[in-house]
């Protein structure tokens, strides 16, 4: 039987929101953040705060622009946060095989 590791879970993704985020944008590929926030039923601080530590892990790119007078923010998935979140599924699929 294989040794598991659950230092291979990576905490960058781990955490709820975060990981929200990261399984609906690997099938949406973008995201309003409106819809974001929606979707993982955070509040405007606390999903800006975890956007930003996936985008500093380059998990995920911000682009913000205006449409007509309002401000809007799309965040997309990366190529290394879309590795990085199927390499989160593996391990975690790994850590509960035995279970």
């Amino acid at each position: 039987m294989p040794e598991l590791d659950p230092n291979e879970i990576d905490e960058v993704i781990h955490g709820r929101i975060r990981l929200s985020v990261m399984a609906f944008l690997s099938t949406a590929g973008q995201a309003e953040f409106g819809v974001l926030k929606e979707k993982t039923q955070a509040t405007d601080g606390n999903l800006s705060t975890h956007l930003r530590k996936l985008e500093d892990a380059g998990y995920v790119t911000q682009e913000k622009r205006f449409v007509g007078r309002r401000p809007q923010t799309m965040v997309a998935m990366t190529e290394t946060g879309r590795t990085a979140f199927l390499r989160y599924l593996d391990a975690l699929g790994a850590l509960l095989k035995p279970a």
